[in-house]
């Protein structure tokens, strides 16, 4: 894939800067890409993972980037879109000179990127790499950061299947529907406590046998089944990925039964003609970009001094900007997806604008 964008070509990436490092020392091979700074310096996390190439290490770190900035750009932050990828296996060479050296490199950009955690990466890597750069959150509460992420991923998830329902049965609450939540973490977990408040009736599963345990002593109400198949075949009226990506594809939406899909798995959608095939089904998707920025929101409050309460303020309007967006693709008679998309770039490129104006 080429980093280089060209008018010509719609298939280009338009990323602002795409960064190799490498220290062979500590065996560190890492890339950091930045899609945009529009709206302000890019933030986005760091995956650890053992790509097959380098070819497949940078096709993940643009795209993933990409969708940073989308994702922020809804979320209300001022702030662009970032990512980066550490190539190998942290099983076998993540170590405190691998991440301190990553986190020198993250300090040369001088706060163009800020990272964050991601797949392969925990709160205890950002305190590492935190030692190297100021430009880091995710950090844990006793070095100042905001500690578990997915506290608010999962109240934004819950914020934005209020909006979907009142979308599709005309009131902001999911008491009396039936919520199915495939995936019992650490989000899945906090969000059956949300439906359980707001009256809704849980239905889940989970390959975890600790994490059915979990629900079994602490909501015994929760309704377990076997695997994910059974889960989407059951009579529910909400469905809610909060899992592995690819949820929603050509075996799982033919027989799903519910009307509206919000959870906090990212890339739900396993293709893309998969959301053709919702909305042909009356199926409402709500992007999962928009209604799982809970987090992100959570981390990016570290930079001005982490309050949750301010975040959980943040967080809930999360509800509001699903709202319009479902609303814009009624008007526009576009899929959510591509509402949502539109919002983002037009409030990147409107406020992005302003970054024109010279002030010194």
């Amino acid at each position: 894939m080429g980093v280089f964008a060209s008018t010509d070509d719609p298939g280009s990436t338009g990323h602002e800067q795409v960064v190799f490092c490498q220290d062979k020392q500590s065996g560190l091979k890492a890339i950091i890409g930045i899609y945009s700074t529009a709206l302000g310096p890019a933030l986005g996390g760091t995956r650890f993972y053992p790509y097959a190439d380098e070819e497949a290490a940078l096709a993940d770190v643009l795209d993933l980037s990409r969708g940073m900035a989308y994702k922020n750009a809804l979320a209300g932050l001022d702030l662009g879109g970032g990512k980066a990828v550490i190539w190998g296996d942290p099983e076998q060479i993540k170590s405190e000179a691998l991440l301190r050296a990553y986190g020198r490199f993250v300090e040369s950009l001088a706060g163009r990127y800020y990272t964050a955690c991601d797949v392969g990466t925990y709160v205890a890597d950002m305190d590492v790499i935190a030692r190297e750069t100021r430009y880091v959150t995710g950090r844990s509460v006793e070095h100042g950061g905001a500690g578990d992420s997915s506290v608010l991923t999962a109240w934004g998830v819950f914020q934005g299947m209020r909006a979907a329902a009142e979308h599709v049965w005309g009131s902001p609450t999911l008491a009396g529907r039936r919520v199915g939540v495939a995936g019992l973490g650490k989000v899945g977990k906090y969000l059956t406590g949300h439906l359980l408040e707001d009256g809704a009736e849980v239905v889940a599963t989970d390959v975890n046998p600790k994490a059915l345990e979990w629900v079994r002593a602490t909501h015994p109400q929760v309704t377990l089944v076997d695997d994910t198949a059974a889960l989407v075949a059951s009579d529910i009226d909400v469905y809610a990925p909060c899992a592995l990506g690819g949820a929603l594809n050509d075996d799982t939406v033919p027989v799903l039964r519910a009307k509206v899909v919000a959870g906090a798995a990212n890339n739900q959608l396993a293709h893309a003609g998969i959301e053709k095939v919702l909305a042909d089904r009356g199926i409402l998707y709500t992007p999962d970009y928009v209604v799982n920025a809970g987090g992100v929101i959570q981390v990016a409050d570290e930079i001005e001094g982490f309050n949750f309460e301010r975040a959980k303020l943040r967080a809930t309007r999360i509800f509001d900007t699903t709202r319009e967006i479902l609303r814009l693709a009624d008007d526009e008679g576009v899929p959510p997806a591509v509402a949502a998309d539109r919002l983002a770039e037009r409030r990147m490129a409107e406020v992005g604008r302003l970054r024109t104006i010279h002030l010194r």
